[in-house]
This record gives structure tokens, sequence and C-alpha cells, in this order.
């Protein structure tokens, strides 16, 4: 049971790391499209409830960054491993797969800087393209 929780959470973390990585993307490429002619049109790319809750996860992991917070999903996982007895990080195919595309190491600074950086291009993103409705 702790093993399946754990592995809930890592697949929740990887899909919040997709929302945050994603959403920019596809903020940048709905808008762009929206300007070709014949172009497909996606609205909701602009609608305030996806960009505010997508700013608000960037800034999130931004100010975790910047306070030497770890993620508090990193911290359940691990937790939830240990009341299953694994040896972190777990070596299930998935698990290693996940864990080596969400975790790897660098100097604290590295990450606070390409947080922030991402960051920013949301906050250009934006700036250049603001929330509306309709």
């Amino acid at each position: 049971m702790w093993r399946a929780a754990a592995d809930a959470v890592l697949v929740l973390h990887a899909a919040v790391v997709l929302f945050v990585v994603g959403g920019l993307l596809l903020v940048v490429a709905g808008n762009l499209m929206r300007h070709r002619a014949g172009g497909p049109r996606w609205p909701w790319v602009n609608r305030p409830w996806f960009r505010l809750l997508h700013g608000a996860a960037i800034a999130t992991v931004v100010a975790q960054a910047w306070m030497g917070v770890t993620c508090p999903l990193t911290e359940l996982e691990w937790w939830l491993r240990a009341q299953a007895g694994e040896v972190l990080p777990a070596q299930g195919f998935i698990e290693l797969w996940l864990h080596r595309l969400l975790f790897y190491t660098a100097p604290p600074w590295v990450f606070a800087t390409a947080y922030t950086a991402f960051g920013l291009a949301v906050a250009a993103a934006w700036w250049r393209w603001p929330p509306r409705r309709g």
C-alpha cells in the first residue's frame, strides 16, 4: 500500500511538472496559432483560471527554490517510500525513469536560477498575451 501511494505521488509530481512546462508551451503555441490565417483557435490558453493556476504553480516552484524548501510532493513520496521500507530512489521501471526526468544533481543555485528564468518566461507570456475572458 505504501509503495502504491508513493508511486501515485510520483506520477502526480510528473503531472505537475508537465503542467508547468507544458502550460507555457501551450500558451505560446495557442497565441501564435491564433494569429495565423486559418490556424486553430485555443482561447482557453488565455482564460484567467488557466493562467492563474499556471502562474501560481510556477510561482510556488520559484519561491520554494529561493527559500531552499524541498518540494512537498518530493517529501511526501520519500516518506511513503520509507514507510514501505524502500531504499531511495525506487528502482521500478516507471519510478526509475520518472526519477531520472524529475530529479538530478546540481547545486541549489542552479535550480533557483533555472526556475527563476522559467518564471520570468511565464511572466513575459503573461505580459505579451494577458489573460482574458471569452
